[in-house]
């Protein structure tokens, strides 16, 4: 089965709401949350107040994000920017750079003020649009 590009839909992605960050620069940011992310507030539009009204403190939650200032274009990158490393596939990858430019953050929730959520360990930058987020399943023994 041939999946040419040409012949594959295309879907609306729709943000739920966006980032404020103290990150405005994305060259200087982290490369991951773990890796020293500051807290970021996550501001909910108002139409999807019902969905976020269970969320609570400290859970934890998989915030993804649209990658707004990421290039579409790039299939291959040095892995963390090193150009001591090969190029390598995207895909095999964290970049941000890459065709569907989806960003995954796991981060817990600090603080809840109306809509908006503090989150821990947010390595985009603000005004990042926030496209979907999902609790992280707890492994049961």
């Amino acid at each position: 089965m041939c999946l040419a590009a040409d012949h594959m839909q295309s879907y609306k992605v729709l943000p739920i709401g966006r980032l404020e960050s103290d990150l405005t620069d994305r060259n200087i940011a982290p490369m991951q949350g773990s890796e020293g992310a500051p807290p970021a507030w996550l501001e909910v539009l108002p139409d999807y107040s019902d969905a976020v009204k269970d969320v609570t403190v400290g859970d934890r939650l998989l915030v993804f994000t649209w990658l707004h200032l990421a290039s579409r274009e790039t299939l291959q990158v040095h892995p963390r920017d090193d150009p001591s490393r090969p190029l390598t596939g995207v895909f095999s990858t964290r970049s941000p750079d890459r065709p569907n430019p989806i960003g995954l953050h796991p981060v817990t929730v600090l603080e809840i003020e109306g809509l908006r959520l503090l989150v821990s360990d947010m390595e985009a930058v603000d005004g990042t649009p926030v496209i979907d987020i999902k609790p992280v399943i707890r492994q049961r023994h």
